[in-house]
């Protein structure tokens, strides 16, 4: 019989996706779910973007350029300078989802045994991305104790070895919600000054802050140029998920030389998505406006109703839409498999992501789930009051 290999053998599944089949189970008993684990968002799309697609011209649906059409990225570049980042669209790769953004990277910057280093927990298809690429992956611990903050520089030195190509920071952070000060990006860029090593931020979440709070973009840190690489998309920002349209941006030219390479081995981006998405850079400051306000609501009622279980400790996000609980179980895994095929309250339960797949130093995380708050506040206050009533029942 044929083998599998090595390093299909070692992807790991995704905590986010894996519990799907005990969920349909559930379903199938006539269960209400609420859905805490994934991060799609319940926000309606821009009008803007759906109608963009509908009422298009086109009579041959074909190839557009690899790096993405020249009008697409000349109006993602418009969106950077409105937000005080200044790029050019030369200087854009659009790609299928931040996903493949981030593959480009790592392709791009590291080879086979190479190292990155990223602070944990973080966006659990880092760990699937980087075993795709052959790249090992150096986690440096954040804690919940600290909120998740940056951990002191010389944890990053410490670390770095010949090996090290790059650090990757996720900001606002999946799936803590932390967001980095201006002082930590700039400690993040005399690190990889320093050690000629590439910056990478996953900014994807970059509409989502909070508290009055600024996100600091690396691409505005000055003689970064040559070290940063930003990987963003449409999938939060404008509730186009299902859209799968990205992009890698970075002033380093041989980045987007090689970045290329590897789109062009792919062909190109969707065509309609990329309508899409162009059109959706229309879509007024009101609508985020809206949306940050319903964020916000959100993450209150969540945090609060959460810090009234006993037991329960939990991260505060300061943008994004996610938060790290810390249960009084020993493994949240097995805990959110019960949830789902053991435990109702009058027919309902919930669905949440273990957190130990947002690791990978092995046996941290075996307490904590993530939760998404893209759930109304009714929604969310009733999925809590479950977790509360599970957590009272439960028997490790």
């Amino acid at each position: 019989m044929p083998s599998i290999s090595v390093k299909g053998e070692k992807m790991p599944e995704s905590p986010i996706r894996k519990l799907v089949p005990y969920a349909e189970k559930a379903y199938k008993a006539n269960k209400t779910v609420y859905h805490l684990n994934i991060g799609q968002p319940d926000i309606k799309s821009p009008q803007i973007a759906m109608d963009a697609v509908s009422q298009h011209n086109l009579e041959i649906l074909a190839y557009t350029r690899s790096e993405g059409s020249e009008a697409y990225r000349e109006k993602i570049a418009g969106y950077y300078n409105r937000n005080s980042i200044m790029v050019e669209a030369n200087e854009i790769i659009v790609t299928t989802g931040g996903s493949e953004a981030l593959l480009f990277a790592m392709g791009a910057v590291a080879d086979v045994d190479d190292e990155i280093i990223i602070p944990e927990p973080f966006y659990a298809n880092y760990n699937g991305f980087a075993t795709a690429s052959g790249v090992k992956i150096v986690p440096v611990i954040s804690k919940i104790e600290n909120n998740f903050a940056l951990p002191p520089i010389s944890e990053f030195e410490k670390l770095i070895t010949p090996k090290t190509k790059a650090i990757l920071i996720c900001n606002p952070g999946n799936p803590t919600g932390y967001l980095y000060s201006l002082e930590e990006i700039q400690t993040l860029a005399k690190i990889v000054k320093k050690h000629d090593l590439f910056l990478v931020a996953d900014e994807v979440y970059r509409e989502f802050v909070y508290d009055d709070l600024t996100h600091h973009s690396i691409l505005q840190i000055d003689g970064l140029e040559e070290h940063a690489i930003v990987i963003d998309s449409v999938s939060k920002r404008y509730s186009m998920c299902g859209a799968r349209i990205g992009c890698l941006v970075s002033k380093n030219k041989a980045v987007i030389t090689t970045g290329l390479k590897f789109a062009q081995a792919r062909l190109s981006p969707p065509t309609f998505a990329q309508i899409a998405s162009e059109a959706a850079l229309q879509t007024p400051q009101s609508y985020f406006d809206e949306v940050i306000v319903e964020y916000k609501e959100r993450r209150d009622t969540l945090i609060e109703k959460l810090e009234e279980i006993p037991g329960v400790k939990v991260g505060h996000p300061k943008g994004a839409f996610y938060c790290i609980a810390q249960l009084p179980v020993k493994n949240s895994d097995a805990f959110a498999q019960w949830l789902l095929e053991e435990f109702d309250v009058d027919g309902e339960t919930i669905m949440v992501a273990p957190a130990a797949g947002f690791y990978s130093t092995p046996n941290m995380g075996t307490n904590q789930i993530r939760i998404a708050y893209v759930l109304n506040k009714d929604s969310l206050i009733n999925a809590v009051n479950i977790l509360k009533k599970a957590l009272e029942v439960y028997v490790d």
